[in-house]
């Protein structure tokens, strides 16, 4: 567990936090991202104006780049659970109000686009239209809870998700970022306990079963045109399997992400439950340090910054307490990685950017769960 909060004006500077980085169009103010969380503030998945106002704060808040919660893209399978945002129809002239309103307060934002795939929601029995989908039909502990997908099936979800970056592009988002982590549909392809197909799409290594990532990334990639920056979100861990592992050595991830890179990545979001634990045996890097050796490409971290608890602990009803950044702010200034990706933190605290520059730690909030039920 690390340790609570006990920085103060004579220990590390958090200066590195606030330099600018580039990628294509893209120019950051600051290297704090806001990590995408769901909110399921989205009645019938349209946004309300408390979620205008929600992003819009932490616009104010001097947040570097706004990553939305997941919204999901033109396909009936694509959520489990009806207050998750749509990122299509009606749903688009609610986020370009948030695209405006963040932009007005000198923010930038990233859409995240997501497709569940065949994971269930485990707090309710809610399923869309025609049940869920995944590559074979399972969700890694052998459980149907939905169809295997059929080509036709593939093909129309990759051009959705073409389609959502042609929206992306035109509402005025400055970046967007693929959630292809946590073990929903994209992760599900990766996964060899949830993707069993034998054709072009399955198959014995993660490059092969990789091939569907690929495709997605290609298909926004073009939609975007060169210049607007497309992320990645990645794990490891799984929501079904918490120590699951795609790539257990570095030549393995290299074989996992070079090709997505090569497809149209431009920065990888590496997601683990604790960003400061090592990635490989031998090294003491990350997983996002390590995503950066073997592609070159930038990358977030991201896993429990800012506070003592990790944030799966969130869902069981536990708190954390503020924590220091000794840690993180060393690595960033060896250029680990790049961007660093706070959750629960600014969830609690649309101010915490502008605290932790004026060096306001006494000021920083603690996260309850009662935080997990508000847009505040």
């Amino acid at each position: 567990m690390k340790e609570t909060f006990a920085m103060t004006a004579e220990t590390a500077s958090t200066q590195a936090l606030f330099q600018p980085f580039a990628c294509k169009s893209l120019r950051l103010p600051n290297r704090i991202v806001m990590a995408p969380m769901t909110r399921l503030f989205s009645p019938d998945g349209i946004p309300t104006p408390a979620v205008v106002d929600y992003y819009r704060r932490r616009a104010e808040g001097d947040v570097g780049l706004i990553v939305t919660e997941g919204t999901v893209i033109d396909r009936p399978a694509a959520r489990n659970d009806p207050n998750i945002p749509l990122f299509h129809g009606e749903a688009l002239d609610v986020w370009q109000t948030v695209v405006d309103q963040v932009h007005a307060a000198g923010g930038l934002i990233a859409p995240q686009v997501w497709h569940v795939g065949g994971a269930p929601n485990p707090m309710k029995s809610w399923l869309p239209p025609g049940g869920l989908e995944s590559p074979s039909g399972v969700i890694g502990l052998d459980a149907p809870p939905g169809r295997a997908m059929s080509e036709e099936d593939i093909a129309d979800v990759i051009a959705g998700y073409g389609r959502a970056a042609t929206a992306a592009a035109r509402i005025g988002f400055d970046a967007v970022e693929i959630h292809a982590a946590h073990g929903y549909l994209i992760d599900q392809f990766f996964w060899d306990r949830t993707n069993r197909r034998t054709d072009r799409w399955g198959g014995p290594t993660l490059a092969e079963r990789s091939r569907f990532a690929v495709e997605v990334v290609k298909a926004m990639r073009a939609a975007l045109g060169p210049d607007l920056p497309l992320i990645l979100r990645v794990s490891q861990w799984k929501q079904q399997d918490y120590k699951a592992r795609l790539a257990t050595t570095p030549e393995e991830l290299r074989q996992w992400l070079e090709p997505l890179a090569e497809a149209g990545t431009d920065i990888f979001h590496c997601s683990q439950r604790r960003y400061w634990e090592p990635e490989f045996d031998g090294s003491d890097l990350n997983f996002a340090g390590w995503a950066k050796k073997v592609t070159g490409k930038p990358t977030i971290t991201v896993g429990s910054v800012g506070l003592s608890g990790e944030f799966l602990g969130a869902f069981r009803g536990e708190g954390s307490q503020p924590a220091g950044f000794d840690d993180v702010i060393r690595r960033l200034e060896r250029e680990e990685f790049d961007l660093v990706a706070v959750g629960r933190a600014l969830l609690t605290d649309w101010e915490w950017p502008i605290k932790v520059r004026d060096g306001r730690f006494s000021e920083l909030r603690p996260f309850v769960r009662e935080d997990m039920a508000v847009l505040s």
